[in-house]
């Protein structure tokens, strides 16, 4: 095995029998649910059958009255406003939003996003110094703001107000703004906590529509941006999030704004089928790409396109950026796993920290995330940017990289993070002990056992019980993501059906079957290492880990299992 199998346990066990009694569903749904929390059968209604009814009150967070009031008013009175955002998904959708829904009041809207490289997060000075050239009176900061305490005291001081709407955890100081909307305040009683920054904003136009004496379908026709954040951001699909994903992607695969609908076009995803997985995998990285190339502000200027023809042409720029970005993610990752195997012994290491100072510190996050899967260890990756070195970390579970990069506080210029990934800036000559001393750090608390992913399976399955009923009870499950993981199922002993072979760059294709099932089409992304171990086990028979998914092909919808991992007797 590649990984370690944990199988997770429900909290409540007795109510898996109860809630398979009151739904009339199978044993392992029940189970699924309760593993998720959903040990009830009102909690099993609001999982299924959640709406937008259901949505908060955005009156219920801190400081929603004089937000609404403040952007009320400077609607009313023609105003000019600045959105100030941030250049990742969650930013620029956050920052089209808040745009879209002024401009479609006719308001004299702007907006501005910092320079990842030049400016770094956050309001900064530059921008306020923007705010103060283009005469803006009101600044209202999206996904970003909760730390500019200094920055709108500047703000305050040129005659600007500021309503800042964050998602991030707040610092010991808020800043003295008009309003600070943020759901993780502790002086605020907001039922949920977990909203994206593109939520916060929603909430935010939600309730100044109530302020104004609006319909709620104004706001409504942004949830499409919205869902992109949700799933782009990793935050939690759970309570409020799940009911915006999941009317997002009704929107998205009914009537795609026309700047996603350049997008989807084309990549070619079809208007209807379009999924979480679709978002990250292939929406979310598009628009992150601008920024992490620089000018974040190319994906705002497509999101918010007034015509088919700038929305073609804004795609293809956004795509073109992308692929610049994809090739530099390859030819780093594979001079970092040059360098890996030229100066590292896996046996005797416990973290990896790389410099090179070429590398593009848009794509190391990235390529170090790829590190810790490929070799199981933290990994910092460094570059020298105008003479200094800077760079970011990723770990596993076990490993707060943050504190460790606290116990190096003394070697490092800044720093900031959290648990499993952070950002650094350290002199060269401190390098060499940095390296050492996290190391060190690592070697104290990780165990061999450590290096070895785990993966959490829900349950056992046997295939004989897959069926297009239970497909469509697991259907119902989605959206997927954090807090609501797609199930993973583990089935022992499955027979291999013909010969397994390999397709397109590297993926295991083959067919398998177990206690007298159908035969199940298998595939396994990039693991075309497995074929040898496959072909050689004692009678054909496996254990595999693995989650269900649906594949259309030429027109034709198939249950399909995406393989996490193998287990041969």
């Amino acid at each position: 095995m590649s990984f370690r199998w944990v199988f997770t346990t429900p909290g409540n066990e007795e109510a898996i029998s109860d809630l398979q009694d009151q739904l009339g569903v199978p044993p392992k749904i029940a189970r699924l649910l309760v593993l998720r929390g959903v040990d009830t059968y009102d909690k099993a209604e609001a999982f299924f059958r959640s709406d937008l009814s259901q949505l908060h009150d955005p009156f219920l967070m801190k400081d929603m009255d004089r937000a609404t009031s403040r952007l009320a008013e400077a609607i009313r009175n023609g105003e000019r406003i600045l959105i100030y955002g941030d250049y990742d998904v969650d930013g620029t959708t956050s920052t089209s939003i808040l745009y879209i829904f002024l401009k479609e009041f006719g308001v004299d809207v702007d907006f501005y996003i910092p320079h990842r490289f030049k400016e770094g997060y956050g309001i900064n000075q530059e921008g306020i110094q923007y705010a103060i050239d283009t005469n803006a009176d009101l600044i209202v900061s999206v996904d970003c703001g909760i730390t500019a305490v200094e920055e709108t005291e500047q703000a305050k001081e040129q005659g600007i107000d500021v309503i800042i709407c964050d998602h991030h955890n707040v610092g010991d100081t808020i800043p003295d703004a008009v309003a600070v909307l943020d759901p993780k305040r502790s002086d605020c009683s907001y039922p949920f906590k977990g909203l994206s920054g593109a939520g916060v904003g929603f909430k935010l136009i939600q309730g100044t529509i109530k302020k104004l004496g609006l319909a709620d379908r104004i706001a409504f026709k942004l949830l499409d941006l919205v869902a992109i954040s949700i799933a782009s951001d990793i935050v939690p699909i759970e309570d409020e999030n799940r009911i915006l994903m999941r009317e997002g992607l009704k929107r998205i695969n009914s009537e795609p704004r026309i700047g996603v609908k350049a997008l989807l076009d084309l990549i070619n995803l079809r208007v209807g089928s379009i999924s979480t997985s679709n978002i990250v995998f292939s929406i979310g990285p598009r628009i992150n790409a601008a920024g992490r190339m620089g000018d974040a502000s190319k994906a705002v200027q497509l999101l918010i396109s007034d015509t088919p023809a700038e929305a073609k042409s804004r795609a293809h720029e956004l795509e073109s950026i992308n692929v610049a970005r994809r090739n530099k993610d390859s030819e780093t990752m594979e001079e970092a796993k040059a360098m890996v195997d030229k100066n590292y012994n896996l046996d005797k290491i416990s973290s990896m920290v790389l410099h090179h100072p070429d590398w593009h510190l848009g794509v190391i996050g990235i390529v170090a995330s790829r590190l810790v899967d490929t070799y199981g260890r933290p990994a910092v990756m460094l570059s020298t940017v105008d003479g200094k070195i800077k760079g970011s970390a990723r770990s596993i579970d076990g490993f707060n990289i943050y504190d460790a990069f606290k116990e190096c506080e003394d070697l490092l210029e800044q720093f900031g993070g959290h648990e499993y990934a952070a950002g650094l800036t350290i002199a060269k000559e401190n390098l060499a002990e940095f390296r050492q001393r996290i190391n060190d750090i690592a070697a104290e608390r990780l165990s061999d056992e450590d290096f070895k992913s785990e993966l959490k399976i829900d349950c056992e399955l046997d295939l004989s019980d897959v069926d297009m009923r239970f497909w469509k009870l697991l259907s119902q499950f989605e959206p997927f993501g954090p807090g609501n993981l797609r199930p993973i199922f583990v089935s022992r002993d499955v027979e291999v059906v013909g010969v397994p072979t390999i397709v397109g760059k590297g993926h295991l294709k083959m067919k398998v079957k177990q206690n007298g099932s159908g035969a199940f089409d298998v595939i396994g992304f990039n693991m075309h290492e497995y074929l040898p171990v496959i072909r050689n086990g004692d009678d054909n028979q496996l254990n595999i880990a693995y989650s269900l998914e649906e594949n259309e092909w030429n027109g034709r919808r198939t249950l399909q299992i995406r393989l996490r991992d193998v287990e041969v007797e």
